[in-house]
């Protein structure tokens, strides 16, 4: 894509400090070293990966003798260990859990491993049944492949189909933002304590600017041009941030500027939100045995204005770090843990509901997975193949990324504007106030790469 820049080495330092917050607590010295037939594996605690480690010795280590060291960790450590043992290169960890967000941004600091080598010797792998917007996506500047995802997601709006049909509303198949806002009002307060609908609004560059950003491409916003000219008080930005304010405030939840995807969550299970614009991945908890809302939820895209989808696209993905000494031990765990096989196999001991999906197109074509998930799979695969995070909105951009921008300042800047949005929906402060601040945090980060591009 034209405009990208290579960040200088200064700017690549600051993920480190980007990327997570301080928490060293508990992580002692790292793992040892093992013998030649043993990894250390270094990942986020989500469920997923627990249902991992939990089969790991069963299968993988009883199939190829290669025993795996796990560290798991909360989000926001895990982030920071990453980027602290990646950026130095020491060579505790052979594989990590990354994003789409970081891995490009690793591969230009030579920190993790190309993997095509090992893709096309793996013939048993399947790189074509991955889904293209994952690979695309977790590919570097130079081309060449550098993460394996273990599950992908998108983001659509779940709504709860009764409740709609009780008020002769139905949901347009494809929504604008106008549609669904008519409708937040229209049901809102229909049942005891349900908003019309939920949004996030916790601070925070992956809370409520994971959501807010598609609204902003989809306004027709962007937070820079393809040169580097800041945007975050432009008319369409301004006008998405309002939007979004406006809803939330007017018909979305109680205590929204706390809110974030596990509250959300929350809301809808506990029947007191009628709609909710969030990850893909998180209908597979509204479905799970028990949910009291379970087959009462509809699935449609992510809403649009301007453009002719919105979803975001994420993906916690395998990457394994330059300075390991066991990269073909580390590529047996990568290609085991994001493979065809790994997937049965959770269906099969844990659950079809489990299975790390959103990932390979065979998925969706799995009968005992669709018997699971078919409420949801098929949207869930539509939103992830319509994401396009080279070209998100109505304008060139500088860097890729739909619900963020792939360069490492993004996290702090998006966490600074996030707090003043959060005190907006709090009514605190107005949206001009919170954006103008944004315009003057976004500049510094502009002004940087424009003498880049000019030295």
């Amino acid at each position: 894509m034209s405009g990208h820049v290579r960040p200088a080495p200064a700017a690549v330092a600051a993920v480190v400090v980007a990327l997570g917050v301080s928490g060293c607590a508990g992580w002692g010295g790292g793992p040892s070293a093992g013998g030649p037939d043993t990894i250390n594996v270094l990942m986020v605690n989500n469920p997923q990966m627990e249902d991992l480690q939990q089969l790991t010795a069963e299968h993988f280590t009883a199939e190829t003798g290669i025993t795996v060291n796990y560290t798991v960790l909360p989000e926001n450590d895990v982030r920071d260990k990453i980027s602290q043992e990646f950026s130095s290169q020491a060579g505790q960890y052979d594989v990590a859990t990354l994003s789409n967000f970081e891995i490009p941004i690793y591969a230009r600091s030579e920190w993790i491993a190309p993997l095509d080598d090992y893709v096309e010797a793996d013939t048993g792998f399947d790189q074509d049944d991955v889904l293209a917007p994952l690979t695309a996506s977790l590919s570097g500047d130079d081309g060449r492949l550098y993460g394996e995802p273990f599950y992908g997601e998108s983001s659509f709006l779940m709504y709860r189909t009764d409740v709609l049909e009780a008020a002769g509303i139905e949901m347009p198949a494809d929504p604008t933002w106008q549609e669904v806002a008519e409708i937040a009002a229209a049901v809102d307060g229909v049942e005891p304590g349900m908003a019309g609908i939920c949004l996030r609004g916790q601070p925070g560059w992956g809370q409520v600017f994971a959501p807010l950003t598609t609204v902003v491409n989809t306004f027709g916003g962007t937070w820079f041009t393809e040169d580097w000219e800041p945007q975050v008080d432009s008319p369409e930005f301004r006008d998405a941030v309002q939007f979004y304010v406006d809803l939330v405030r007017a018909h979305g939840e109680t205590g929204a500027p706390q809110a974030g995807f596990t509250e959300c969550l929350n809301n809808v299970v506990q029947g007191n939100a009628a709609m909710w614009y969030d990850a893909t991945s998180a209908a597979g908890s509204l479905e799970a045995e028990g949910s009291p809302v379970k087959g009462l939820m509809g699935y449609v895209p992510a809403p649009v204005v301007e453009t002719d989808s919105s979803g975001w696209l994420y993906a916690w993905s395998w990457a394994i770090q330059q300075a390991s000494t066991k990269k073909d031990a580390a590529w047996e765990f990568v290609s085991w843990a994001s493979s065809r096989e790994y997937e049965e196999l959770v269906g099969a001991e844990l659950g079809w509901s489990r299975v790390p999906a959103g990932k390979r197109a065979s998925t969706y074509s799995n009968p005992d997975y669709l018997a699971e998930a078919s409420a949801f799979a098929e949207p869930t695969l539509a939103a992830i193949q319509a994401a396009d995070p080279d070209d998100p909105g109505v304008q060139p951009r500088p860097a890729p990324g739909i619900q963020f921008l792939g360069i490492p300042e993004f996290p702090d800047l998006a966490t600074q504007v996030s707090q003043d949005v959060s005190s907006a929906i709090a009514g605190q402060i107005t949206v001009d106030e919170a954006l103008a601040r944004g315009q003057d945090l976004a500049e510094d980060v502009a002004e940087r790469y424009r003498e880049r591009e000019s030295g």
